[in-house]
């Protein structure tokens, strides 16, 4: 009788495992689907006569980049000013605060800087893309543009995924600046290096290929961002719970996304 319910157990644990791994990958191929259609729709709309809509890009934008300018340049200066704290703090113990500025730079620019102007944007944009569609979902408006003849890929989709391409390395370079900037102000109060010897020392230490490294990871973060925020938007059942439910595993999607891309950047970039 044990071992018979040691076996269901098992069963049932194997499973969920399987369910689970398919559900996985065919989310994998639906985010293909949906960067095909993208893509499709970006190079043979305007010679079907049915370009993607410029308007809808900038509006885009403007939601996913300008309107977060303020909550991520807080965010980024914040950061900047404790990996100096740190910094300083962990080196005083070697006598070698003076070098905090090679760890603040490699920091902020290759790490810090898209990762938390990722996860904000996630947060911010990708829940309210999830949400949205998912609305328009349960109010039968999907139906409706196809009824009219109008792809929603090409309507909503395509100009939420250029805006997040475009505004989320803009965001991180933003990010990048003002946390050195707000580093600099605290290492200056702190151990007296000026702004300028602070951003010389950054400037020598720094290459284009940690300002391309920083860059490249946060226009993969706004691409992931974008295609599983309309994913889950396009997956919502129900009504209004439903709605809730597709933001809330939009976020935690996205931020997980986000993180082992990130940690897998990483990784190759020690080989």
């Amino acid at each position: 009788m044990a071992e018979s319910s040691h076996q269901n157990v098992a069963a049932r644990f194997f499973d969920r495992v399987g369910r689970s791994s398919v559900s996985a990958f065919e989310e994998m191929g639906r985010h293909g689907v949906l960067v095909a259609e993208s893509l499709y729709w970006l190079l043979v709309g305007p010679r079907m006569n049915q370009p993607v809509r410029l308007g809808a890009v900038f509006a885009e934008m403007m939601e996913i980049g300008v309107r977060a300018i303020g909550i991520i340049g807080i965010m980024a200066a914040a950061i900047g000013a404790m990996l100096a704290i740190q910094g300083i703090y962990s080196l005083k113990v070697f006598g070698a605060e003076g070098h905090v500025v090679f760890g603040v730079a490699f920091s902020m620019v290759r790490e810090f800087a898209p990762l938390i102007t990722g996860i904000l944007v996630a947060g911010r944009s990708g829940s309210a893309l999830s949400a949205r569609l998912g609305t328009m979902k349960i109010n039968q408006e999907l139906d409706a543009l196809e009824v009219m003849g109008i792809n929603p890929v090409r309507f909503l989709v395509v100009p939420s995924l250029l805006a997040s391409l475009i505004m989320v390395p803009v965001l991180t370079f933003m990010s990048m600046a003002l946390g050195l900037y707000a580093a600099a102000l605290y290492v200056n109060a702190s151990l007296g290096i000026s702004l300028a010897a602070f951003f010389d020392q950054t400037i020598d230490v720094l290459s284009v290929d940690d300002l391309m490294h920083g860059i490249g990871k946060a226009a993969i973060f706004g691409v992931l961002i974008a295609l599983i925020g309309v994913l889950n938007g396009f997956l919502v059942k129900g009504g209004a719970e439903g709605v809730g439910k597709a933001t809330t595993r939009s976020v935690v999607q996205c931020i997980s996304a986000i993180v082992i891309t990130d940690m897998l950047f990483a990784l190759v970039a020690t080989f």
